[in-house]
């Protein structure tokens, strides 16, 4: 198990970098398969099309006041992923996180 996480470890926490850091992280683990990375890619695919989405839907306000709330929730989704990813450990992100994991089960 340990070389497991040790050998995903970079793909994972790859994976939290907005919108690229996933699409990196897929062509890192799509040869040789690795149940840690996988996860991570999971949270990682999971922050981008939220930030997407909450992005697109508050675009149409332009107001600091909405979209500063936005940007830290992601921020700390995606650190708190990356010391998630780093620790080795597999733990779903707050709120948002086993809803990601049930949706993108095929990666």
């Amino acid at each position: 198990m340990e070389s497991n996480i040790s050998e995903g470890k970079t793909a994972a926490i790859i994976s939290y970098i907005l919108i690229v850091g996933p699409l990196i992280a897929l062509s890192m683990n799509s040869e040789k398969k690795n149940s840690f990375a996988s996860f991570h890619i999971r949270q990682g695919l999971g922050i981008t099309l939220t930030f997407i989405t909450l992005g697109v839907t508050i675009s149409h306000f332009e107001s600091i006041a909405i979209a500063a709330p936005m940007w830290i929730f992601i921020s700390v989704l995606a650190v708190y992923g990356i010391f998630t990813a780093a620790r080795g450990e597999t733990k779903p992100l707050p709120l948002l996180g086993n809803f990601f994991q049930k949706w993108l089960h095929k990666l």
